[in-house]
């Protein structure tokens, strides 16, 4: 078949042909953009999930749909190595400068720019290396205070009451989420409060790993309060074959029922596995139908694009005692694992392994699905690190 007209897309963030099984987490972002733009209270929304099960393309729809709905949106992805204020100021400057173009009355606008240039020369001070030039007096007294607790909130009333000006509403997305401090993390939350207490037309849609839940209780015991967690989990087998076949029909083509089952076994309902089988399914089929064998023929290619491109990439970052630590994860199975269980394979005191298990966290390769039990963020990773990762072999 034709691999130009080949309809999957695996990749990171890249839109599936047909979403399927996410119909109710786009409902519940229609109806808080449209109660926010009616000053009608509601939750804003985190997404929690492991890797690969399409939160960043969630971002991306929730970001098209509040558009079409007349927001103005900004979308920014957290890192371990950037702050929170860094990457906020350049696109609030954006959008405060449309928000200036846009025809109406009052000075909201021109405050929100006066306030945004305050922000960023305490930024400046705070972070070094950063430079935004917004040509205005600051205004005094007005988020420059030095404390992002106190400063951010103040910032996102300001461009909240800019936008109200003018008619209009913002969305701020962000995607990884974990990866902001926790100070940064309380400020963001904080803004927030400040938002649903005024009602204010900001709203803040975040994705990350399954402990951004945790994180944010930790950093504001109210966080539950002002945020919805939705857990994006694998899809199930009717949604994962309506993932596969309906892009295809409309190529004439149709996979086999046994592929189908085949797939999901293979994947669990994964998306971003679920797009790669199907992917190379279809590079490997002569015509319509896609069999059950030619699924078979196309998982050797798949695993070793993702032992390459979706695994190793994060193992090889990794220090040899984390490494040494993983391992002792797969040796136990698919997990979750009991910690007591890993200290046994390592040779051990539990009390010694706090510092690694944590930096592990840290880095988004494994969390606390429960109290004393760990697990992957990565899904099927055990499988990855007992099929090819030479060390482990040989220990085996």
């Amino acid at each position: 078949m034709d691999k130009i007209k080949n309809p999957f897309s695996p990749g990171a963030g890249s839109p599936p042909p047909e979403l399927a099984g996410r119909d109710g987490i786009l409902e519940q972002a229609r109806v808080l953009l449209g109660r926010v733009q009616e000053k009608r209270p509601e939750k804003s929304i985190l997404l929690t999930g492991l890797r690969g099960v399409g939160k960043t393309v969630l971002l991306n729809e929730i970001d098209r749909i509040a558009q079409h709905a007349g927001y103005h949106a900004i979308q920014i992805e957290a890192h371990e190595d950037k702050h929170l204020a860094t990457l906020l100021a350049p696109h609030l400057r954006r959008l405060l400068y449309e928000l200036d173009r846009i025809a109406g009355v009052g000075d909201k606008v021109r405050r929100g720019i006066r306030v945004l240039k305050s922000f960023i020369e305490v930024v400046k001070v705070s972070y070094g290396d950063f430079e935004l030039g917004i040509d205005t007096q600051p205004e005094k007294g007005s988020a420059d205070s030095g404390d992002l607790e106190v400063d951010l909130p103040n910032l996102f009333a300001a461009v909240a009451e800019a936008a109200e000006e003018r008619k209009t509403a913002v969305a701020i997305l962000i995607d990884e989420i974990q990866y902001f401090k926790s100070p940064e993390l309380s400020a963001l939350i904080m803004a927030m409060h400040k938002m649903q207490q005024r009602q204010l037309p900001l709203v803040l849609i975040g994705a990350g790993l399954p402990i951004l839940p945790g994180l944010a209780g930790e950093s504001k015991s109210y966080a539950e309060r002002l945020f919805s967690f939705p857990d994006i989990g694998p899809l199930s087998e009717a949604d994962s074959a309506k993932a596969l076949q309906d892009p295809v029909k409309v190529a004439g083509v149709e996979f086999e029922v046994s592929a189908l089952h085949e797939i999901f076994r293979l994947t669990k309902g994964y998306p971003y596995f679920i797009q790669e089988w199907g992917y190379q399914s279809w590079n490997h089929a002569a015509a319509s139908p896609i069999t059950l064998q030619i699924t078979r023929e196309a998982t050797a290619v798949v695993r070793d694009r993702l032992d390459e491109n979706f695994f190793r990439v994060r193992f090889d970052r990794l220090t040899p005692r984390e490494k040494q630590y993983l391992r002792a994860m797969a040796q136990l199975g698919s997990g979750p694992y009991r910690t007591s269980d890993i200290a046994d394979i390592l040779g051990v005191k539990i009390t010694t392994l706090g510092p690694l298990r944590a930096s592990l966290i840290q880095k988004g390769m494994i969390y606390s699905p429960a109290h004393g039990d760990m697990a992957f963020t990565v899904p099927l990773f055990d499988e990855f690190m007992r099929r090819a990762i030479p060390e482990f072999q040989s220990k085996k």
